[in-house]
């Protein structure tokens, strides 16, 4: 009976930290697509609501490092739960990781609505952060139901955001060849484009922490990158 109920009281702990993993996740997911919404809208007080909601994701990610290594000192978790354990506390990194990006994105809203406006720049913008949130939610998704299928289909859409990136970046560097007035909202846009690009990267983390999870292993082949901008190619 007392195994029994060490094990229950296990399971109660780990289902409220994985709880505040998905709670988590969805503020991020929310906080990208406002940042996003904010830059394309020039809505400065939207970008606030970002930028002050950050300290909530911080937050729950203390709280899951707290609960998780309270699971560990006093549970003495066996193999597979250890395996939970460590990827909840991994994942919540990775999306603490993600909200302080979106919140980096709101910061630039003001400096940029002072400038000139870069022709259909931030609505590219928009549609690669919808495109990362959707790969954070399918990761997120993915572990809630330990499917490896969907981890290692997200894992493969990491490639499709770098294209997306990498014709994000060519586009600004036309528009600045074009016009020298667009050097400085150019460079303030790349580099939130690249914030968003990272955000895929956290998410392509996270779906392979899920096959870490299910399978004991992390995926063996490379990681698929396309960052044309790192070679200049």
């Amino acid at each position: 009976m007392s195994t029994a109920h060490i094990v229950s009281a296990f399971d109660r702990d780990l289902e409220s930290a994985q709880a505040l993993v998905m709670r988590m996740g969805g503020l991020v997911e929310t906080a990208l697509l406002d940042a996003a919404e904010a830059l394309d809208t020039r809505d400065e007080e939207l970008a606030q609501k970002v930028r002050t909601g950050d300290a909530a994701i911080d937050a729950l990610e203390e709280e899951i490092h707290s609960q998780c290594a309270r699971l560990l000192a006093l549970r003495g978790p066996t193999a597979g739960d250890l395996r939970t354990v460590l990827t909840v506390m991994r994942i919540a990194g990775a999306l603490e990781r993600s909200g302080d990006y979106a919140k980096n994105l709101a910061k630039r809203t003001t400096v940029l609505g002072q400038m000139t406006q870069v022709p259909g720049a931030s609505g590219a913008i928009r549609r690669l952060a919808k495109a990362v949130v959707q790969m954070l939610a399918d990761a997120l998704d993915a572990y809630i139901r330990r499917d490896v299928k969907l981890a290692g289909d997200v894992r493969q859409r990491d490639r499709e955001i770098d294209q997306m990136y990498n014709s994000i970046f060519r586009e600004f560097l036309t528009h600045m060849m074009e016009d020298p007035r667009n050097i400085g909202p150019c460079m303030h846009l790349h580099f939130i484009a690249k914030n968003i690009e990272r955000v895929g990267d956290h998410a392509t983390a996270v779906a392979e922490q899920v096959i870490y999870l299910v399978t004991g292993e992390m995926p063996g082949d490379e990681r698929p990158k396309f960052d044309a901008t790192a070679t200049g190619g």
